[in-house]
C-alpha cells in the first residue's frame, strides 16, 4: 500500500479483527485516531468511507452522510499521496450531487463561478504531454489513414476533436513525402471555441505551405451535439477519413432519462459489501481497489443493466452514427475510454470510475511529483471535472458516459460499420512509443482487432478503425 513517501508496502492493517462501521455517531468521534492512520490503513479507510457515503446519498441519508462527509475531510488532500487525491474529488462530486437536488441553493453557490477555458485547454494540453494515450490514438489513427488513403489524390479528413495540431502536422510530414506524390488534403476541424481552431488552420497552413502540399482547413465552431452534418461539405471525389477521439461517449444519454431527478438515485441493496475493504493490501490504488469492494459488481466488467444496447440506447447517437455512415468513410478510426461509466445506478458508477481513475491517479503518482502545479491542475480541471460529471449528473447533463469497447464494437456494427484490423506497422509504431516512456507499466494488446493501452493490466482507452459495409 502507499507509504507516506510514496513506496509500497504490505503491513497488518489495525482494522482486521474489527468492523469499519464505527462511523456511525453514537459510537463516539473518531478523529483523534484519524490522523495517526498508517498510509496504508488511511486508505483503506478512505475507501470505506467513500462507499458508505455513497450509499448515504444514493438512499437519501444526508444527515449519515454528512457525518462521512466531515470524516473525510480529516483526511482527504488535493495534494496528497494518490488515495488522498483520488478521495477528494471523489467527495466533492457526492456533495456536488447533493446539492443539485435544491436548484435554487446549487445556483446561488455557483452564481460568481467564472469558467476558465483556458485552464481547461492547459489540462488537456498537460494530458497529451504526460500520458502517451492521445499519443499512441494518433499514430494509429494517422497510419490507418495513410494505409487506407494510398493513391488517393484528394483526401478529406474529419476530426470531430480538433484540438490537437500536432497529429495531423505528422500526417502532413508523412504524405508529403509519398511515392506518387502528396494528395490534395481538406481538413474539417470540429470544436466548440474559435480560439483553438485558429491556432490549428495557421499551424497546418503553415506545415503545408512549407511541403509543397495543396491543403485547404474548414473550421466548424460547435459542440458534437450540435453538429450540423451538411456542414462537413464533403465532395464529391474526396476520398474521406474520420477521426473521433475521446467523443462518441458524449452522444449516450438516453432519452428517457432527459428528465429524470440527478439525486438520490435508488441504490442496488446488494451492490455493497463494505468489511470486505479491510482484506485489501495492494502496492497500487489500482491493486487496492481491485478486490471485489463492490459485491457482485467486479469492476472493469459489464452487468446487464449497466449500459444499453446499441438498439434502444440513445437516438443521439444512433443517429450521428448514421449519419457518419452515410458519408460513406473509407476509414474511420474511434479512441474511447475503455471502462464502463454509463450505469443508471451510482454505486455501479462509482465503483468502476473510483477503478478507472485510481490507474489514472497512480500514472501521475509515477510520473510527476506530488508538489507539481501541472499535476495539481490536470487533477483538479479534466480528471476531477470527469469524476464530478460521472457522479454527479444525470440525464443530458451527464456527458462522461464511457463505454467497454465490446460496447462500442456492437453499437457501430449495428450502425452498419465493420472492423479493420490494425496494421503490423501501426502496432509496431505504438509499442515502439511506449517503450519511450521511463515507466514499464504501460502496456498495449490487441483485442477483436483492436488496441487497447492498459496502465499494468488495467485495460483504460481502446482505439480501433471502420470502414463502411454496403
Amino acid at each position: 500500500m502507499f507509504q507516506d513517501d510514496g513506496s509500497s508496502s504490505v503491513t497488518s492493517s489495525p482494522f482486521q479483527n474489527s468492523s469499519f462501521n464505527s462511523v456511525s455517531p453514537g459510537l463516539g468521534s473518531p478523529y483523534p485516531w484519524l490522523k495517526e492512520l498508517k498510509s496504508e490503513d488511511r486508505g483503506l479507510y478512505l475507501i470505506h468511507l467513500l462507499l458508505t457515503c455513497a450509499t448515504h446519498v444514493a438512499t437519501g441519508s444526508l444527515e449519515n452522510a454528512n457525518l462521512i462527509f466531515d470524516q473525510i475531510s480529516h483526511l482527504a488532500s488535493p495534494d496528497g499521496d494518490t488515495m488522498q487525491r483520488i478521495a477528494s474529488y471523489f467527495t466533492e462530486a457526492l456533495a456536488d450531487r447533493i446539492l443539485k437536488a435544491w436548484p435554487g441553493l446549487y445556483k446561488a453557490l455557483h452564481s460568481t463561478e467564472i469558467s476558465l477555458f483556458s485552464e481547461d485547454v492547459v489540462a488537456r494540453k498537460m494530458f497529451f504531454e504526460f500520458f502517451p494515450f492521445l499519443k499512441v490514438a494518433f499514430v494509429i489513427t494517422n497510419q490507418a489513414i495513410i494505409e487506407a488513403m494510398e493513391g488517393e489524390k484528394m483526401v478529406h479528413i474529419i476530426d470531430l476533436n480538433a484540438a490537437e495540431s500536432m497529429q495531423w502536422r505528422a500526417l502532413i510530414q508523412d504524405l508529403s513525402a509519398r511515392p506518387e506524390g502528396p494528395p490534395h488534403l481538406r481538413i474539417t476541424g470540429v470544436h466548440p471555441q474559435k480560439e483553438v481552431l485558429d491556432k490549428m488552420a495557421c499551424v497546418l497552413t503553415e506545415e503545408a505551405e512549407k511541403l509543397d502540399l495543396p491543403f485547404q482547413f474548414n473550421p466548424i465552431v460547435s459542440k458534437l451535439e450540435n453538429l450540423d452534418i451538411e456542414k462537413l461539405r464533403v465532395k464529391t471525389g474526396e476520398a474521406l477519413a474520420i477521426s473521433s477521439v475521446l467523443q462518441l461517449h458524449t452522444l449516450l444519454s438516453p432519452v428517457d432519462e432527459a428528465q429524470k431527478r440527478p439525486h438520490l438515485t435508488p441504490m442496488n441493496s446488494n451492490a455493497v459489501h463494505l468489511n470486505r475493504t479491510s482484506q485489501i493490501k495492494q502496492s497500487t490504488l489500482g491493486d487496492l481497489l481491485q478486490k471485489d469492494m463492490i459485491s457482485g459488481h467486479s469492476p472493469g466488467t459489464d452487468s446487464e443493466s449497466s449500459s444499453p444496447q446499441p438498439s434502444t440506447s440513445s437516438v443521439q447517437i444512433d443517429g450521428f452514427l448514421n449519419a457518419l455512415w452515410g458519408l460513406s468513410p473509407k476509414v474511420m478510426v474511434v479512441a474511447e475510454q475503455d471502462s464502463n461509466h454509463n450505469g443508471s445506478n451510482l454505486m455501479e458508477r462509482l465503483s468502476e470510475s473510483l477503478y478507472f481513475y485510481a490507474a489514472l491517479f497512480d500514472c501521475l503518482e509515477s510520473t510527476l511529483p506530488r508538489t507539481s502545479a501541472e499535476r495539481l491542475k490536470l487533477e483538479k480541471f479534466l480528471f476531477g471535472e470527469e469524476i464530478k460529471n460521472i457522479i454527479s449528473c444525470e440525464g443530458p447533463g451527464r456527458k462522461e458516459r464511457h463505454e467497454k469497447l465490446d460496447r462500442w464494437i456492437q453499437r457501430l456494427e449495428f450502425a452498419g460499420f465493420a472492423n479493420v484490423p490494425l496494421s503490423y506497422y501501426g502496432m509496431l509504431q505504438a509499442r515502439r512509443l511506449l517503450q519511450g516512456y521511463s515507466c514499464d507499466s504501460y502496456r498495449i494488446k490487441e483485442e477483436n482487432g483492436c488496441v487497447v493501452i492498459c496502465w499494468q493490466d488495467r485495460p483504460l482507452f481502446s482505439v480501433c478503425a471502420w470502414r463502411c459495409k454496403r
